[in-house]
């Protein structure tokens, strides 16, 4: 298993126009993929241990990174007009990049943003927080 840098890493979301904009050279943490499941207990009297069936995925995505208001695909256009959408967008993260020619692991699904923060500090740049509530469930395959 060969160890990958996070500075290959790609995440792209669908903008409110339905275009896939990657966000990665705006972003300096990505979090969450590919997340929890939750599991129900089913223990019952007498077991000698607690057991589980698995239950749904609740899977939330934590992403900061630098403000940028570049028309059409700076993090502000892109994350800020996302923020009150009503309908669910397409995202697509690849840890170790996106190459089609190493099959490189892709986790992509359908979110929400939650909320989208801007963050100002003296002696800093303008930064942004944001967190995407999955809808459904995060699929793991490859580019």
């Amino acid at each position: 298993m060969a160890a990958n840098n996070s500075k290959d890493s790609v995440f792209q979301i669908t903008d409110s126009g339905g275009t896939l904009r990657d966000l990665s050279s705006y972003l300096n943490s990505v979090d969450g993929l590919p997340g929890e499941r939750e599991l129900n207990e089913k223990t019952a009297l007498g077991d000698s241990g607690r057991k589980y069936i698995t239950g749904l995925e609740n899977v939330t995505v934590s992403l900061e990174g630098h403000y940028d208001n570049t028309a059409t695909s700076g993090p502000d256009v892109v994350l800020g007009s996302l923020r009150t959408h009503t309908a669910a967008v397409a995202f697509d993260y690849g840890p170790e990049g996106s190459s089609t020619a190493d099959s490189d692991v892709k986790y992509s699904g359908n979110c929400f943003v939650r909320s989208y923060v801007l963050s100002s500090r003296v002696g800093d740049i303008v930064a942004f927080r944001c967190e995407l509530q999955v809808d459904g469930a995060v699929t793991r395959g490859t580019y």
